[in-house]
């Protein structure tokens, strides 16, 4: 079997992220690796904090906490509400790491020895007041495209126009708010990435057709305007720090790695984190997953649209400089945007769902299946409250809760609290176990393949046959006049519940432990379900004890709908 190195996007430290960030990155990245797991390959899941930068230093600053433990906080923070929506991840790091700063550092130090980093003299603002050069967020002011007045200087949030500080009007300090400010000529380290251009575009072609279309060309329009040589290095307190034995004077100068360049190597410094952090008599090789591992490691990204120049055309060209050979991505699943209602996430507009608010609404399983089922693959998706209620209520409540409530109910009720025997399976039995093997194959298709709606959509017509069967031979019926006949209905639907607990994990996985633990079975390690098993349908035999599990999913009701409509916001934006 195949080894598989799965990343997810590096969730930024500053605050708790919205159901976009989940579905954008994090949680397909887990229904991913769950599946593989279960299909018996060796599975390596790595994410982490991304926790340098001027976004954390100005959230540190808002509460009053060194940047340090600041960030220290957010990652538990951020850690339990990911624990909350179960994601397995391997190791789930912190680009602060001194693992990251050795990586990082070496890395610097390569590009240099090859000639693709350059010292240069720039302007930057300088602030008397704060006696220091302000890194781009570190200046607000008025944008000179839309006239928005709290524009930073790297973008402009409300229309999104990149920006360099100088061309804001009225420029403040976003530390001390003095308008007091200079320009004055300071030094930074360059990347030449124009000098790898040619190799960037060489190594994209010859994987672009494999990388959905929304990665690729994304990749391509970047590679087609050309690559840019840009700084690496800024004025920040917290940071990947530039090494003295390299470049002795911008190291006195307090400089640091730029955010951009140091978060994409935390996946090589997180999966060392997870190597060195192993306990003890345990010995894990972290290199043999990044370096000389291109025949041995399949190595698959997940992202939304806004990460992928990073991880297609910039951490590549700095992975192609470095002349060593690190494993670069096989597959990048790039994903478009979660909107709510159309509309942006916004925090201090109270619109939106974040994770951690979710969680405290209902279980992980209904978040995690309704954000799969709907992921935003091929274009943009909208989270409403009606979309949401509607889809717990038809897929998971009716299709598959209630299927293994009533069959489990009626069984106990009926023939006690072991599996009934009945007859022989008939015609009904053999074309179900047909449809079954089928649409299996299709799921796995779909797991393959990553597109997790089709997937999804796979998933959910598993669950309806076996409804469909269930209305077909009608045990509450056959019961009447043919007792063994009801009993093959009712122990052929148990085994359909085995089933969908096995094969549903990925998706719901404390729901499916709910369902594989009703039967008691000895020695039930199965993690996958072959074709013959699925048209045999027998892994759970006459005589197995049972028990009937709490509602797996509540139904939403319309009072529930005005309520999550009522505190988070729910009309639809205008056009």
């Amino acid at each position: 079997m195949a080894r598989h190195l799965i990343t997810s996007a590096l969730p930024y430290i500053n605050g708790i992220k919205h159901l976009g960030n989940m579905v954008g990155s994090m949680l397909p990245a887990d229904v991913y690796s769950r599946y593989l797991r279960q299909r018996g390959h060796e599975v390596l899941y790595i994410c982490a904090t991304d926790e340098h930068g001027t976004p954390a230093e100005l959230a540190a600053k808002e509460q009053g906490l060194a940047v340090d433990a600041f960030c220290a906080q957010a990652h538990d923070a951020q850690k339990a509400v990911y624990d909350g929506f179960a994601l397995a991840f391997d190791y789930f790091g912190r680009s602060s790491s001194q693992q990251n700063v050795e990586i990082t550092q070496h890395f610097a130090r390569k590009l240099n020895e090859n000639g693709f980093i350059e010292e240069r003299a720039i302007r930057q603002v300088y602030s008397p007041a704060d006696g220091r050069f302000l890194p781009d967020r570190y200046v607000e002011g008025t944008c000179p495209h839309c006239g928005y007045d709290k524009a930073r200087g790297d973008q402009c949030e409300n229309c999104t126009r990149v920006l360099d500080p100088t061309d804001l009007i009225n420029p403040r300090s976003a530390i001390s708010g003095s308008t007091d400010l200079e320009v004055r000529e300071t030094k930074h380290l360059f990347l030449l990435q124009s000098k790898l251009q040619h190799e960037v575009e060489e190594w994209v072609a010859r994987h672009e057709e494999e990388w959905p279309q929304l990665a690729a060309s994304i990749a391509r329009k970047w590679l087609t305007e050309g690559l840019h040589d840009r700084a690496i290095t800024r004025d920040l307190d917290w940071g990947v720090p530039v090494p003295a034995d390299t470049w002795p004077d911008l190291a006195a100068e307090g400089k640091v790695f730029y955010v951009w360049f140091d978060a994409p190597i935390e996946y090589i410094g997180a999966t060392k984190e997870w190597a060195d952090s192993a306990p003890d008599g345990e010995t894990r090789d972290w290199k043999s997953w990044w370096y000389e591992a291109d025949e041995t490691v399949r190595y698959t990204e997940f992202m939304a649209k806004d990460n992928v120049p990073f991880h297609t055309v910039m951490f590549p060209a700095t992975q192609l400089g470095v002349r060593e050979p690190w494993k670069k991505v096989d597959y990048v699943k790039a994903f478009n945007w979660l909107t709510y209602y159309g509309g942006k996430f916004s925090t201090s507009q109270k619109r939106g769902v974040f994770t951690d608010q979710a969680l405290d609404i209902l279980p992980a399983d209904y978040w995690r299946y309704f954000l799969i089922a709907n992921a935003p693959e091929s274009d943009d998706s909208s989270f409403t409250w009606e979309h949401f209620t509607a889809t717990v209520n038809k897929d998971l409540a009716d299709t598959l809760g209630n299927f293994v409530n009533r069959v489990l109910s009626f069984s106990k009720k009926r023939f006690g609290e072991e599996v009934p025997a009945g007859g022989e399976p008939g015609e009904a039995e053999t074309r179900l176990g047909e449809e079954i093997a089928s649409l299996l194959a299709e799921y796995e298709t779909q797991m393959e393949a990553l597109q997790f709606r089709k997937a999804a959509a796979a998933l959910r017509a598993l669950w309806s046959a076996g409804n469909s069967y269930l209305e077909e031979k009608a045990p509450w019926l056959e019961i009447k006049t043919d007792k063994d006949a009801a009993a093959l209905t009712l122990r052929t639907a148990m085994n359909l519940i085995r089933l969908y607990a096995v094969v549903s994990e990925p998706f719901i996985p404390a729901t499916t432990a709910a369902m594989r633990q009703a039967f008691s079975l000895a020695d039930d390690t199965a993690s996958w379900v072959t074709p013959e098993e699925a048209r045999a349908l027998t892994a759970v035999p006459a005589g197995t004890p049972f028990t009937v599990p709490p509602v797996l999913f509540a139904k939403l009701t319309d009072e529930d709908l005005e309520a999550y409509k009522e505190r988070f916001g729910g009309e639809p934006q205008a056009a």
